[in-house]
């Protein structure tokens, strides 16, 4: 099989033109993604035909569990199907149909001649049994959009209040004032991931506000561990920012790998900017 592997701030994936949906995907993309044993990566993307869309994509978290949406991801797959010559460099209303529905990305040019993919992330959601999440009634705060926020969860003697929002996948939201680089997230991000709250598992970001136009975020993704960045885990930590008042729009989301934009209108959808790049090509044993 041929792949590319590309990376969006570090987020990294390993891209298949696959025509053969009957392989044992879970299982390959687990033996791929393995750091030390195969090409390493977060993810393994498939770039399909769709019916509905442009081009199709099913994403693979690193231990084998599909995904319903990641916005690196998508900018990663809409990098490559232009360096193939799929669309232009310059080419709006590109259409991709995930599992969460279809999603519309546009390439530009940014500054100094990089190329930027913006993302169409659909619509926050905010109700529990839609994101889900089995809160218990008179626990934390509901603000007027139904945002449960300052929801009380403990992990070992740490009280953590979280924000819940859906980006097509879970996510729970941690603001602190320390930096982010200070907080023990290979300990507690396993224990949030896994909590009955959860039932499907949950996407975890702390976060700190620097100031209204940027944030500094960490994130335990569900399925894959820290990561060097997450689309759908920016968005969540933008709106939310948003929702509690710490933040406007747009708003740069500092990541370990790199910085993405995030655009809000507190009505539309979630627009998600940001670079991808091609790291290399090669060929996996089939």
């Amino acid at each position: 099989m041929y792949f590319t592997k590309l990376h969006s701030a570090g987020n990294d994936f390993v891209l298949i033109e696959a025509a053969d949906a009957e392989k044992e995907w879970p299982q390959i993309a687990r033996a791929i993604c393995r750091r030390h044993f195969g090409i390493g990566a977060d993810g393994l993307i498939l770039m399909v035909p769709s019916r509905i869309a442009d081009i199709g994509m099913h994403i693979f978290n690193a231990d084998g569990s599909e995904a319903e949406a990641c916005g690196n991801g998508i900018r990663c797959l809409v990098r490559y199907a232009a360096s193939r010559g799929f669309f232009d460099n310059e080419a709006e209303d590109i259409t991709i149909e995930t599992i969460a529905g279809v999603r519309k990305a546009k390439l530009f040019t940014g500054i100094g001649n990089e190329t930027k993919i913006q993302v169409g992330m659909g619509k926050p959601e905010f109700y529990a049994a839609k994101i889900p999440v089995a809160v218990v009634p008179g626990r934390g705060k509901l603000l007027d959009i139904k945002l449960i926020t300052e929801y009380p969860l403990m992990i070992d003697d740490r009280e953590l209040l979280l924000s819940f929002i859906a980006m097509g996948n879970p996510h729970a939201v941690y603001f602190q004032q320390q930096p982010v680089a200070e907080f023990s997230l290979s300990v507690v991000g396993p224990a949030v991931e896994r909590h009955e709250l959860f039932p499907s598992g949950v996407n975890f970001e702390v976060a700190r506000v620097i100031n209204r136009n940027l944030i500094e975020v960490r994130v335990w993704e569900r399925g894959v561990g820290e990561t060097l960045a997450c689309g759908s885990g920016a968005c969540a930590v933008a709106v939310a920012g948003q929702m509690l008042d710490y933040t406007d729009s747009p708003v740069a989301i500092k990541l370990p790998g790199g910085t993405l934009e995030v655009e809000w209108d507190r009505a539309g959808e979630v627009l998600l900017s940001g670079p991808a790049e091609v790291v290399f090509s090669g060929e996996w044993p089939d």
